[in-house]
């Protein structure tokens, strides 16, 4: 089986903003507890943070992290995680019906992003809470001093402001499961009203939307529409989630799942060029794709457990182990995000620690990377710089999920800075190999400076605390440049990175 990829450097889709590789963690399961703050561990710094996590986060480079959620922020008082840790008060959580004991909070999570090298990023509660909850947070966070809240920071002992640059106003509030769920148009004009209030104290700030909860949601994409005719000016992205599911147990099914997401964002990316030309408006709204991954090894079991238990503090819940076969998954789902680049500025995966996550870990034991932290690893540290548009010619095959869709999955990025060009493959095919030759263009090459190639697993094949680097990558790919030419050996079912260095 033969692909054949043309390549050039003129065929720009976009600059890539760097905080496409963000990350999440939530105030959920061991996400937090156990997950990044565990005193007493034997790795735990002075602050309580596991510093053989911190270690792997950093490895993973995330630009970004979003908190404190999700779900749980639609019914969460910032209050209640500042202030000395003693006087801090044990709430429930309505979003997974769990204990909150507010240990951690916004202050010790902003020295947390500092020492992981990842920047802030916020959702306020607009669920249970309004834009008076919202701005108090700001100005708590942001503001240098002499205000009442800003004040209060300092006295909780952070004489610095948090100066957090990204806040999402809410959380999935098209989805009825929501603490404070809202119709389109009540959530736009609280949306709208809460932007309008958060821009006057910095008119710098980058706001973002709640769009759709999934592509499937009933309201999709009306809610868009709507919610973007409610504050398209006052607000810089809109939001899109999507989680992926292989229940069915179909292979070539779950791979070609990816291009729903591609259709998902070209539709969303078309609602907000119809609102901007209703409207007028000379600005143009980019998308947050601030939820993706694959989740549902656990899920059904999880909702089972979740409606039985009492209340549970930091419980094992959505803890997900990854197999090989959403390693493949994974690297098509940043494939999509390298070629959407121009509309997705900013991406997070769902989440970063323990809960859906591509790093695991034991309480008080050991932190191990999962099988879908090297796709997002290679993206994160190779995929900085330009996005091409590529020209592609691949076998195809019939899936019920989304037509026709080719064998090979590939995107391309160009780095200026550090002068290379990188292609990232993933052969979807079950059982035979396939040649991938790229005709490169515009670029001289010198060689291969990096690859790394993943393959050869049966699907099934997890990494555990027991095996923890079953599913590695390996450190060849069968691959030859000659010419201005790349020809790339990619054994059924494999990923692979190959990097070349440019004069």
């Amino acid at each position: 089986m033969k692909a054949k990829v043309l390549l050039h450097r003129d065929f720009v889709i976009s600059q890539i903003d760097r905080r496409l590789y963000g990350a999440f963690l939530e105030h959920l399961g061991r996400g937090i507890y156990t997950g990044i703050y565990e005193p007493g561990h034997p790795n735990a710094n002075e602050h309580g943070f596991r510093e053989d996590v911190l270690a792997l986060v950093r490895e993973l480079r995330p630009p970004v992290t979003r908190y404190p959620g999700g779900n749980f922020v639609s019914a969460y008082n910032w209050e209640d995680g500042v202030g000395p840790r003693e006087q801090r008060p044990m709430r429930l959580d309505l979003a997974w019906r769990t204990k909150e004991s507010n240990q951690v909070g916004v202050n010790e999570f902003a020295d947390w992003c500092k020492q992981a090298e990842t920047e802030l990023m916020l959702a306020v509660n607009l669920g249970s809470r309004d834009l008076d909850a919202a701005r108090n947070f700001l100005e708590y966070c942001n503001h240098p001093g002499g205000s009442t809240w800003s004040d209060l920071r300092i006295a909780h002992g952070w004489a610095e402001p948090h100066n957090v640059r990204l806040w999402c106003l809410g959380n999935e509030m098209d989805g009825p499961w929501q603490v404070g769920h809202k119709t389109a148009t009540e959530y736009g004009r609280v949306a709208n009203e809460t932007a309008k209030a958060m821009k006057a104290f910095d008119a710098e700030l980058e706001l973002i939307v709640c769009g759709s909860s999934h592509s499937e949601m009933p309201s999709y994409p009306a809610w868009e529409a709507e919610v973007l005719e409610q504050c398209y000016d006052a607000i810089d992205h809109i939001s899109l989630h999507m989680y992926f599911r292989n229940d069915e147990k179909q292979t070539l099914n779950y791979l070609a799942k990816t291009a729903i997401m591609e259709r998902y964002i070209e539709t969303v990316g078309g609602v907000i060029d119809y609102v901007q030309a209703k409207k007028r408006s000379k600005k143009k709204v980019t998308i947050c794709f601030d939820e993706w991954n694959v989740w549902y090894h656990t899920r059904d079991a999880d909702r089972e457990r979740m409606d039985a238990w009492d209340w549970p503090e930091q419980p094992r819940l959505l803890e997900d182990i990854y197999n090989f076969e959403d390693v493949l998954q994974v690297g098509s789902i940043l494939n999509t995000l390298i070629r959407q680049s121009d509309r997705v500025r900013i991406a997070c995966i769902a989440q970063l620690v323990n809960v859906i996550a591509p790093i695991m870990t034991e309480p008080g034991g050991l932190a191990w990377r999962q099988t879908i932290f090297y796709p997002y690893y290679f993206a994160s540290r190779f995929g900085r710089g330009t996005a091409l548009r590529l020209a592609v010619e691949s076998p195809t095959y019939s899936a019920e999920a989304s037509g026709e869709i080719p064998y090979l999955d590939v995107s391309a990025v160009h780095d200026s800075s550090q002068k290379r060009v990188t292609l990232f493959m993933v052969n979807r095919h079950l059982t035979e190999a396939m040649e991938s030759v790229t005709e490169i263009g515009g670029f001289a090459t010198t060689g291969i400076a990096d690859q790394a190639l993943i393959s050869g697993h049966d699907i099934n094949d997890t990494n555990t605390l027991d095996a923890q680097n079953r599913v590695a990558p390996t450190a060849r790919v069968d691959a030859e440049l000659r010419d201005g030419v790349l020809k790339v050996a990619l054994p059924p079912l494999s990923y692979a990175m190959v990097s070349l260095s440019l004069r």
